[in-house]
């Protein structure tokens, strides 16, 4: 089946943008921090903040490689591999927006606004836009935690609410 070509570069150029916010916020970051900051690993700390703005970027710019893929393909006719690559642009993209538990908070303009894009695109599976919700309203970073048993048993109870 073909795809919406229109849509595909509608969402294509939302990712885009969305990954050159997040791009320049990981440069600000570097200028700011220095480009490897050692020692403090804690939530918040400036080595999670600057992990955390690559992984965000990363994750947008794999979620444009799919999208852009699908869209070649589709031009080209070979709607398997265009309609394979749509599924997995579809996919909510690995780390995002999770990957912000990491950062120091506030959240940089860009950070806040890549975070906005995303969530309002309405393009992926799952619901990102409650995810994103969460991680700007968290007021601190809350991850990696300081207390490992602690938050194994709360992810364990949180799976166990899921399966009632």
């Amino acid at each position: 089946m073909p795809h919406d070509l229109t849509e595909l570069a509608r969402v294509g150029g939302v990712l885009e943008e969305a990954h050159s916010l997040l791009e320049s916020e990981h440069e600000r970051l570097r200028q700011q921090y220095g480009p490897r900051p050692h020692g403090d690993a804690s939530a918040g700390s400036p080595m999670q903040t600057l992990h955390g703005v690559t992984y965000l970027s990363n994750a947008v710019s794999e979620s444009l490689k799919w999208v852009a893929l699908a869209a070649g393909y589709s031009v080209l006719g070979l709607e398997d591999r265009a309609d394979h690559a749509l599924a997995r642009a579809r996919m909510e993209p690995v780390g995002f927006p999770s990957s912000a538990d990491r950062m120091a908070r506030p959240l940089g303009a860009g950070t806040v606004r890549a975070l906005e894009l995303v969530r309002d695109l309405g393009f992926f599976e799952g619901d990102i836009a409650v995810a994103v919700d969460v991680a700007l309203a968290a007021p601190q970073a809350t991850y990696p935690p300081a207390d490992w048993s602690a938050y194994a048993e709360e992810r364990q109870r949180r799976a166990r609410l899921e399966e009632d």
